[in-house]
């Protein structure tokens, strides 16, 4: 019998790690292998201990047990210089670059090179040839090295951040939610990238909660449930229901539900007959929303769609036109006037437009309903904790009491707060722009059958997403748009990913 291949040494190791928090478990003996040129995803429900961990591998937290290994080596980091100067490093999902230096000054900042003996002048020459060579890894032009970072698209910044991470000799990268604010061109993108960085060596740590994206691009997948280990599976066995088996610890076998047939489609509800909103496109829009359905809005980024429900919101000002409720014209000429006619609004960045972060859950469940709360004499306390308490036990939010700051929370759990503050004023439109990014698998599902209970119950939906999967599993109709306009509508029985495209990049409606 002939003699086998030696077992490849692990590029990086974590064996047996704990750590805790006051009050709260985050790992138990978790490990994990990481191969030399191989991208490993790490995938959890919020909460899973993800973050944790890979706060222990960068040296930004020390594990209460257990021990890292890096090409064999055991290696303990005393923070993420020591980690970086080793090798390893960590892009974290809110970009870390200083937006007010040039591409150059960011790519060096804090390891300059200099010259000029003691006087020790940064050595500019050395840091503009190496920036042209460390951006032409990463796919950007030379041209780049001198704006300024605050000038870059979302995309082109995280590619800043990969290209310094490659000007230390890395060899473990980490990528947290790389693509949490990317176009879709800016993902193919990133992979490409992450394809290079292989080809050389590199060895890549990838979180996602887009579970499409860690079937394109992982060589295998180590799943975490309640801060362990629940899983690992190889390329062959990386499915969407796979991961989502061992996440949630149970089959979710319809992810979308769709129980609120029959009757999709009532009266339209909601009508914009013709409108025009400043800072819009020139020729008007004309669509509807009824009863009972969710309607699917889709374009690519820049279609105009986030634009057009801040028009109807009271964000945008309209400039002709008309708004109509059930057949009759309301007049919208600030939010407060969609909310008292009944349109709300789940906004794409629940943290800036969402909610007051710093502020209690409470706080937030409460602010756009103090009219219904109040009396002669103030706010009425009782009425109050009632109404923090049903939603918080209606929607299953994850909070130790409604004093938590609401900023806190998980994602899934935010998303939450929010989607609890307007329905606490039983609306008969709901606008949801992006209504599940950032937010973990197991969520999502509370929330689509949220979504589809509401709808069953004869509210006007309009979801507006990225996310082809959920459009296409959770709409009754879907208008797509292209350059600020109506490129075409679909409904249930004509809608596919190849129709919704054709739409969404300016092509005739099948």
């Amino acid at each position: 019998m002939g003699l086998g291949r030696a077992p490849m040494t692990p590029r990086l190791r974590a064996n047996g790690i704990d750590k805790r928090f006051p009050g709260v478990v985050a790992l138990s003996g978790v490990t994990l292998t990481l191969h030399p040129a191989e991208v490993l995803a790490i995938v959890g429900e919020n909460g899973a201990g993800k973050s944790t961990l890979m706060k222990i591998l960068a040296g930004v937290y020390q594990p209460d047990a257990g021990s890292v290994e890096l090409d064999g080596h055991p290696v303990r980091f005393d923070g993420p210089r020591e980690a970086t100067r080793a090798g390893v490093v960590l892009i974290h999902q809110e970009l870390n670059l200083a937006e007010n230096l040039t591409v150059t000054d960011n790519l060096f900042l804090g390891r300059e090179p200099t010259t000029g003996g003691g006087l020790r002048v940064l050595n500019r020459r050395e840091m503009a040839a190496r920036a042209t060579g460390l951006l032409a890894e990463v796919g950007l032009p030379a041209s780049r090295a001198s704006v300024r970072v605050e000038t870059l698209p979302p995309g082109e910044k995280q590619l800043v951040e990969i290209a310094r991470a490659l000007g230390t000799a890395v060899r473990v990268l980490i990528m947290d939610e790389p693509t949490s604010s990317l176009t879709q061109k800016e993902t193919e993108r990133l992979y490409a990238v992450i394809d290079r960085l292989k080809a050389g060596g590199v060895s890549v740590l990838y979180i996602s909660h887009r579970l499409a994206e860690v079937v394109q691009c992982a060589d295998r997948v180590t799943v975490l449930r309640d801060g362990k280990n629940a899983g690992e599976l190889e390329k062959r066995s990386i499915t969407h229901d796979n991961m989502v088996r061992l996440m949630v610890g149970r089959d979710l076998t319809q992810f979308y539900p769709k129980i609120h047939r029959p009757g999709v489609g009532g009266a339209a509800v909601l009508t914009l007959d013709q409108i025009r909103y400043r800072g819009g496109p020139d020729a008007p829009l004309t669509l509807d929303v009824r009863a009972g359905e969710i309607l699917g809005m889709a374009g690519l980024v820049g279609a105009g769609r986030t634009e057009l429900s801040e028009a109807v919101f009271g964000v945008r000002p309209l400039v002709s036109g008309e708004l109509r409720l059930d057949g009759l014209p309301i007049r919208v000429s600030r939010p407060s006037d969609a909310i008292a006619a009944g349109v709300v609004l789940v906004p794409e960045d629940r943290r800036l437009h969402g909610l007051v972060a710093p502020e209690s859950v409470g706080f937030n469940l409460s602010l756009p309903n103090l009219d219904r709360l109040g009396s002669l004499f103030g706010v009425r306390r009782r009425k109050e904790s009632d109404l923090h308490r049903y939603w918080i036990d209606r929607l299953r939010i994850k909070t130790p009491s409604a004093a938590q700051p609401v900023g806190l929370l998980s994602g899934g759990n935010q998303q939450k707060v929010v989607y609890g503050k307007w329905l606490a004023r039983d609306p008969r439109v709901l606008i949801l722009d992006e209504p599940t990014r950032g937010v973990d698998v197991g969520a999502k599902a509370e929330i689509y059958a949220l979504i589809d209970e509401l709808a069953g119950r004869g509210l006007a939906v309009w979801m507006i997403t990225s996310d082809m999967e959920e459009l296409l599993g959770m709409s009754d109709r879907v208008v797509v748009m292209h350059e600020g306009q109506v490129a075409g509508e679909l409904s249930r029985d004509r809608l596919n990913e190849e129709a919704v495209m054709r739409l969404a990049t300016g092509g005739e409606e099948p």
